[in-house]
């Protein structure tokens, strides 16, 4: 149970280590910062959400543009948000990224 996320590079064919990550959580018409991390080696930033998430609406922020600025990149997205919906506090929610200097895409993981 939880949430979680991991962002791999795939112009460079490795995890993106460093990107640092905002996940919220839609109350009423605005959304509040629940916590705030940095992808680690592996891509992942441990424990965005570790027990049951509550159900709604969440919106996970990656700043990019700072990942690519930092390998000397220029890219296209300064960032990337993506909003999601929980329906069961019983269950996990995987939410990867894949990025690169001029696109992204994203599924739902396991």
């Amino acid at each position: 149970m939880g949430i979680s996320t991991h962002i791999l590079d795939t112009s460079r064919g490795r995890p993106a280590e460093g990107v640092a990550v905002v996940l919220e959580r839609q109350q009423g018409d605005g959304f509040v910062v629940v916590t705030r991390g940095t992808t680690d080696a592996d891509g992942r930033v441990k424990g965005l959400v570790t027990g049951p998430p509550e159900p709604g609406t969440w919106r996970i922020r990656f700043d990019t543009g700072g990942y690519h600025r930092g390998l000397g990149v220029e890219g296209f997205y300064p960032y990337v948000e993506l909003v999601f919906v929980t329906t069961s506090a019983a269950e996990h929610y995987h939410v990867p990224l894949l990025i690169n200097p001029f696109g992204f895409s994203t599924y739902r993981g396991s």
